[in-house]
């Protein structure tokens, strides 16, 4: 009788342990937030000139975001699930977010609407908490699949697009560049797909060869391999997406307390993105802070309904309150 009342405790403990564990379980997992964004249109994009043309560039409109979350920036990558309209997008501090951009009749930005974050989940799919496991900054979307790169914590990751319950990472990709050249704060910025290389390509922010090149290297298909991307000036890469030619796009910037923060567009050619190579290409564009600019992050290209090639940009504002979180449309003419 005492062993099945020892054996009918046990199971009562085991029971109210397991109890305890789905409850707790339960309480980790993250909830999504949904943001009211406050969105003042900018028309500028040179600080008091109303020129609209830069180089192949042609400023559409922008608009200065801010909410009463705390939550709300260090947004550093994004792109479009539907052109010009809803989106996904990765926050260094370990969320998701998603939205829809709206706009006026002359399909001009206005507004950011439903807005929403939630926290990225470990394997278990209990919210990290820690930045340095969930420092997101490069995304890729194709075929419902989001494709992440991670800094300090070095990984590309897969997950299943679900704004209303992003799950754990269902594989991670071999990135090749080896581990040991990646420093800590300078992984991987840009993750993108390019149809001609044959699958998905990565760029570091400042991860430098012995000549101090950038690391880089396609990771899929026929051509995978490492290359490197030619380092011009004092600029750091933060964001790329690939143009329907095959060049690539990538965002850039430069940070001194002297000169403030500077932005770069640069085209690297698609015949210098191969295994061994130098990638390089010429700038489009680049801004001062005479310019509408802060933090720049990301990128994405698109096509709007009348056929114009797009490029949208967003800024990190480290959640300080020195900068601002930025979204800016440009066309790209000669294209």
């Amino acid at each position: 009788m005492a062993r099945l009342r020892h054996l009918a405790c046990a199971a009562l403990a085991a029971l109210a342990l397991s109890a305890s564990l789905t409850a707790s379980s339960r309480a980790e997992q993250p909830a999504i937030e949904r943001i009211e964004i406050s969105a003042r249109p900018i028309a500028r994009f040179q600080i008091g000139l109303d020129q609209k043309i830069f180089g192949p560039l042609e400023f559409v409109g922008g608009l200065e975001m801010t909410s009463s979350s705390r939550n709300l920036g260090a947004l550093s990558a994004f792109r479009f699930l539907k052109s010009g309209s809803d989106f996904i997008g990765v926050a260094d501090t370990g969320f998701w977010y998603f939205g829809r951009v709206a706009r006026d009749s002359a399909m001009r930005p206005t507004g950011i609407e439903n807005f929403r974050m939630v926290q990225m989940v470990d394997s278990s799919g209990v919210a990290i908490e820690k930045k340095w496991q969930a420092d997101a900054e490069g995304l890729a979307v194709k075929d419902g699949i989001a494709t992440v790169g991670f800094e300090r914590t070095h990984r590309v990751a897969q997950y299943r697009i679900d704004p209303d319950n992003m799950q754990p990472p269902f594989r991670e990709l071999e990135f090749l560049v080896p581990r040991n050249e990646l420093r800590t704060n300078r992984g991987f910025e840009t993750v993108a797909y390019s149809t001609e290389k044959g699958g998905l390509v990565v760029v570091s922010e400042k991860s430098l060869d012995t000549s101090g090149n950038i690391f880089a290297a396609i990771i899929e298909g026929p051509k995978k391999g490492v290359f490197t991307v030619k380092r011009n000036g004092e600029f750091d890469i933060t964001d790329g997406a690939f143009l329907p030619d095959g060049d690539l796009l990538l965002l850039e910037r430069s940070f001194s307390m002297a000169s403030g923060v500077k932005m770069r567009l640069r085209r690297i050619a698609s015949e210098t993105i191969a295994r061994g190579q130098i990638a390089d290409g010429p700038v489009l564009l680049e801004a001062n802070m005479g310019y509408q600019i802060d933090n720049m992050e990301g990128l994405d290209v698109w096509q709007r309904s009348d056929g114009a090639l797009m490029v949208s940009l967003v800024s990190d504002d480290n959640h300080s309150i020195l900068q601002r979180n930025l979204y800016l449309e440009f066309i790209l003419h000669g294209d």
